[in-house]
């Protein structure tokens, strides 16, 4: 089953780990963040990475096209992900 929730997010340099912590609150707890940001991939501040690592959630930062494919495949591998994606 699958929920969708808007990031609220205009941009990669929007995302912050308050705007990340609803993905820390998920049930069941998500092994995978994907993160799209848009047409090319972003750089995020180290320390919000290692923070959700902390959190037990790998963070994958790729171009929203890219983010998406991952999304798909984790999922048809069964594994706990979610995706936040800024339109390209």
């Amino acid at each position: 089953s699958a929920t969708v929730v808007s990031l609220q997010v205009g941009s990669h340099r929007d995302i912050s780990l308050e705007s990340l912590s609803l993905f820390r609150l998920l049930e069941p707890h998500i092994e995978i963040l994907v993160l799209g940001t848009g047409d090319r991939v972003e750089r995020l501040h180290p320390a919000m990475l290692k923070q959700m690592r902390e959190c037990g959630i790998a963070v994958e930062v790729q171009d929203t096209p890219n983010a998406c494919a991952t999304f798909n495949f984790l999922m048809s591998e069964k594994r706990i992900v979610a995706a936040g994606l800024i339109p390209p």
